[in-house]
């Protein structure tokens, strides 16, 4: 082996140096695929509550929990038995709960727009928990070929 291949190797740290890293608010981000069955919203919410005591944040935890299930029942209403996407991330001292699920892009402009208000008015529950403890949500479409949604909640501490 060269020097230079020496000197490169010294300078990379050792796992064992570093040590595991120890959950915290500021390294909070998760992504679970979720098979899309409606026990999913079970699912969802026991993720986003253990996530939240593990790293500090159990203050937004009934909001949290209430916001995922509400996110992933609304796609399964409206996309049964789809595998979807949730994130959960902190991120400039805000709580960010996304999904994505894979509901079908409509044929018309029209057809779009009354679909995303018939899922809006359904997802009252969400729209009054995130509100009352200052936060935001919304939903819109996913801009692949096969369409899909994009839902989310913002929660701050």
């Amino acid at each position: 082996m060269s020097n230079s291949m020496k000197g490169a190797l010294r300078c990379l740290p050792t796992a064992a140096a570093a040590g595991p890293i120890p959950p915290a608010t500021e390294n909070l981000s998760y992504s679970m695929m979720l098979p899309g069955g409606a026990y999913c919203a079970g699912l969802a919410r026991e993720a986003v509550g253990s996530l939240l005591d593990r790293h500090g944040l159990s203050g937004l935890g009934e909001t949290a929990v209430l916001a995922a299930s509400e996110l992933v029942s609304a796609a399964y209403r409206f996309t049964p038995d789809r595998e979807m996407i949730l994130r959960v991330r902190w991120r400039f001292e805000a709580l960010r709960i996304v999904l994505y699920d894979q509901h079908p892009a409509h044929a018309s402009l029209d057809t779009a727009e009354e679909c995303r208000d018939r899922r809006s008015r359904s997802m009252w529950l969400l729209a009054a928990a995130v509100d009352e403890h200052g936060g935001d949500w919304g939903l819109a479409p996913v801009l692949t070929p096969g369409g899909g949604t994009k839902s989310w909640a913002l929660l701050h501490q």
